[in-house]
């Protein structure tokens, strides 16, 4: 008898060609499954691990109250960027991952299977690819240096730091070294003294006061350049203001805020001198003269209304349509609303190394400088020194608020500067009139929410490089810099790129809806 064709044979097909495809097709399987005990496996997908488990049926197949549960899942789908470590002990695999506890809670867990002797040599590799997928172009095994404010968020930074932090960078092989801080200042004085060349990151259990101090730290010291590239600060949110944490991690989570450290990218960051008498310090968040700095610094003896009193403090002087006059020169690098929307546009597809966005050495004094001393030169000068040629001081006697920004949410859905980017060298400045009508003023405020803030006609919005304000008219009251107060006087700022580093979700914007998504554009 003879044998009839199969149908599904392609009769003109090369049998030798699909041979070859076919064994190359199984091979990369055996490369990306990796099959553990009698009846489960582990698959790299596209982009999470995919955990087949008969034994998920076994275990989640019982009775409740006498009925049948309904019919479990095999399958277990981890993210890569939840997963964060993964070893062969022995004759075990066992991998590592923040599991979802609740919409804003993360938790460890881990998966274990017993693999066979021969197979260690496949296991192994098969682990560095889940390690290489789930780590990208972030550091693994962080050297972290934790600052631990007591009396961060009421009183419960260590609480959640032991509960919701520290079992994360443990899981993730992190090294750690933690320290409480004592007082006002300490800080400054333990990254001034840190060893640069034996953490990778400072983090602070705080809200945006620490982190403050530790650029100031590790800005005095004699290789403060490379110290400020070298070492990332980063924060774990456990105060009031989270700001920092907001803008690299999308969260207030402590939890979730560990997992982004964690996998987070190294990011070049702006950082600001800013200088007041004899003084030099460095700003890396905002700083805001007139309403936001009252409505801030001015309410500080109603924490206990919570975050009303903003709104409360916000209603109060816009009664009274308060202004703050001031004289202002300002270096401006982009004037115009459409031009900062094309700016931030193009920032966006720049997927650029880390070594690329910094900078190339040589640039200018704000450069990234691997035997850098000290801090850059200020190109600009101080506030004592006479003004740069082309700056004009201009009187602004109706001023009703200044506001510098060098990232964009300065609170939980605040996203004040929606085209702020932490690499670009420039703030961005807000400035509006103090004697704009109530509605428009209005207006401005619920617009921040709303996402339109940057679109509405009685907000000047500019990128800069620096700046100088003069208060007049009145013998006290508030200046912000990064929400810490400083002495009602003169002060200059002065822009350099690049200067510090942070840790990021996407390593060159912040995790803010930015003006390129605007509906006007």
């Amino acid at each position: 008898m003879t044998a009839q064709p199969s149908l599904d044979v392609d009769p003109f097909e090369d049998p030798s060609i699909t041979s070859s495809i076919s064994q190359e097709q199984h091979d990369l399987q055996d490369e990306i499954t990796l099959t553990v005990g009698r009846n489960a496996s582990l698959t790299l997908g596209t982009d999470s691990l995919i955990v087949l488990d008969e034994g998920f049926n076994r275990r989640a197949a019982t009775k409740c109250c006498g009925l049948i549960a309904s019919k479990p899942k095999n399958t277990r789908a981890i993210p890569y960027f939840n997963v964060v470590w993964a070893e062969l002990s022995d004759l075990e695999i066992t991998i590592h991952y923040a599991h979802p506890t609740s919409k804003h809670v993360v938790a460890v867990a881990c998966v274990q299977y017993e693999v066979e002797k021969l197979e260690r040599p496949t296991v192994t590799a098969w682990i560095s690819k889940l390690l290489d997928r789930a780590y990208g172009e972030s550091q693994r095994q962080k050297r972290i240096k934790v600052l631990i404010n007591p009396f961060g968020g009421q009183g419960n930074a260590p609480k959640w730091y032991t509960r919701d932090i520290e079992p994360i960078f443990a899981a993730a092989q992190c090294e750690m070294d933690v320290e409480r801080t004592r007082f006002k200042g300490h800080a400054v004085e333990i990254a001034a003294n840190i060893d640069v060349d034996a953490y990778d990151v400072i983090a602070s259990c705080s809200g945006d006061g620490l982190p403050h101090e530790a650029f100031n730290g590790l800005g005095m010291k004699q290789d403060a350049r490379r110290a400020l590239a070298k070492v990332a600060v980063v924060q774990l949110p456990c105060g009031s203001g989270n700001a920092m944490s907001w803008n690299l991690n999308g969260t207030d989570s402590p939890s979730m805020a560990a997992l982004c450290i964690v996998k987070g990218i190294r990011t070049p960051l702006d950082l600001i001198s800013i200088t007041q008498g004899d003084k030099r310090t460095l700003s890396f968040c905002s700083q805001s003269v007139g309403m936001v700095a009252e409505v801030d610094l001015g309410t500080d003896h109603l924490r206990w209304m919570g975050d009303v009193r903003f709104t409360y403090g916000f209603f109060v002087r816009l009664l009274r349509q308060t202004i703050w006059p001031c004289d202002v020169a300002i270096k401006v690098e982009i004037a115009s609303k459409p031009e900062i929307r094309e700016h931030y546009r193009k920032e966006l597809s720049n997927h650029a190394s880390f070594k690329d966005r910094r900078g190339v050495e040589g640039d200018d004094d704000s450069s990234y400088d691997h035997n850098g001393k000290g801090l850059p030169i200020l190109r600009y000068g101080s506030i004592n020194d006479n003004l740069p040629q082309d700056w004009n001081l201009m009187p602004y006697n109706n001023m009703g608020n200044f506001y510098a920004g060098n990232m964009a949410y300065m609170a939980a859905d605040t996203n004040f500067f929606t085209a702020a980017l932490p690499n670009d060298g420039n703030l961005d400045l807000v400035t509006m009139d103090g004697d704009v009508s109530r509605i428009s003023a209005i207006q401005s405020l619920l617009a921040v929410d709303k996402g339109t803030f940057f679109d509405m006609p009685a907000v000047t919005y500019r990128k800069i490089s620096g700046y100088r304000i003069i208060p007049k008219g009145q013998k006290d009251g508030y200046i912000s810099i990064d929400g810490e107060r400083v002495p009602f006087e003169p002060y200059q700022a002065e822009v350099h790129r690049g200067l510090g580093t942070v840790l990021s979700r996407s390593g060159h914007i912040y995790e803010a809806k930015g003006v390129a998504y605007s509906d006007s554009a």
